[in-house]
């Protein structure tokens, strides 16, 4: 009974953790891709690479939580699920002890997780792992655990149900891909007012502060100190003080959690830098075509979406990129490449507002067919 619930519970929490990673692989891609960024492990080779790796996971994380559910080849189920956890806890206990990805990616966009949760989260998956494979251990000889089943009535409807799923599995996949996420969970799916969001984080916006790192030029001591009672002590900063500031050890630390969503960096600027956000949220209809690498867009796909955004009269239409020369007849307009990934997965990508409220997006092949 206690296995069985344990077993049950294990392989749902694999089940889901690959099923939102599934629906959204693109941005899980993203996600890969910061993890082999410079500021991380440093291996940029593989950035090219990261939509495969992402792939990857993810069909360990669902197939083997779903032959864990179904009770398949528990030896090499539990065994490589146990290989799984080890790897995401190297990961994770990176991100956290270094403070270099603030989002494992773990569920996606479905829920949050900091890289602190997600190491001590695969800690306590790895244990109970290590405990089902102690008490199934006596079951891994059995011929309907873990050799041919086959030829056996219910071993043989397992796998049609593995079959069924992995297929159902692999179609959201490739759509996801190809098109859209069949399950949005970003802050900008279709339905979201910008408008109204960024009028939330106005009200109730997060406050930082700087915590400056001091170091005693007599006795060597180094202090953390805030703004505040930097600014009050005047022993840190008065004239012959040998208290100075270590340059490049500053950190700015979250005091107070505000409205959080991602339309926080929703930030569109003209290639002089003015700001265009409140122009493109108030206009009656804005139709924006993002592109976070264009350079890698062909100069033929970029010509057709122009065309077609052009004939919408009426109309407020930009180009938004991070190269200001990247659209022809359209006005060009700037943000930055990680922000645009939140909104776009496709590369271009147009996303259409009425008053500031997302009416439409897809990916530009599918705007222009």
């Amino acid at each position: 009974m206690i296995k069985g619930l344990l077993r049950f519970i294990i392989a749902v929490i694999f089940i889901l953790s690959g099923f939102v990673k599934a629906v959204d692989l693109v941005g899980f891609s993203f996600k890969m891709e910061e993890y082999f960024s410079p500021a991380v492990f440093n291996m940029p080779f593989f950035e090219k690479f990261a939509l495969l790796f992402s792939i990857i996971v993810v069909v360990l994380e669902l197939f083997l939580g779903f032959m864990l559910l179904l009770k398949m080849k528990l030896k090499f189920t539990l065994s490589a699920l146990i290989a799984l956890c080890v790897f995401f806890g190297f990961l994770t206990f990176y991100s956290a002890y270094f403070n270099v990805v603030t989002d494992c990616g773990c569920f996606g966009d479905a829920i949050k997780f900091t890289p602190w949760q997600s190491f001590f989260k695969d800690v306590a998956l790895l244990v109970g792992l290590i405990i089902l494979f102690v008490l199934y251990k006596k079951d891994f000889r059995k011929t309907d655990e873990y050799g041919d089943t086959r030829t056996q009535p219910t071993g043989k409807f397992k796998y049609y149900i593995f079959a069924a799923f992995s297929l159902v599995m692999i179609y959201i996949m490739a759509q996801g891909i190809m098109h859209e996420p069949i399950i949005d969970f970003r802050d900008y799916k279709i339905g979201t007012d910008i408008k109204g969001e960024k009028e939330k984080i106005n009200k109730n916006p997060s406050e930082y502060k700087t915590f400056y790192s001091l170091k005693n030029q007599k006795t060597n001591e180094v202090l953390k100190v805030n703004q505040d009672d930097y600014i009050k002590e005047t022993k840190y900063w008065a004239e012959g003080s040998p208290w100075k500031i270590e340059e490049g050890k500053n950190e700015s630390v979250l005091v107070k959690e505000g409205y959080k969503s991602e339309i926080v960096k929703f930030k569109i600027e003209d290639p002089s830098g003015m700001e265009l956000t409140n122009e493109i949220i108030k206009a009656p209809k804005a139709i924006l075509v993002f592109s976070y690498h264009p350079k890698e867009v062909s100069a033929d796909l970029i010509q057709k979406v122009e065309a077609k955004v052009n004939a919408q009269k009426g109309a407020l239409i930009y180009g938004v990129s991070t190269d200001q020369n990247t659209f022809k007849t359209i006005k060009n307009a700037m943000m930055d490449g990680t922000a645009i990934k939140t909104i776009a997965r496709s590369n271009p990508f147009v996303l259409i507002l009425q008053n500031g409220k997302i009416v439409d997006k897809q990916p530009a092949k599918d705007y222009v067919n």
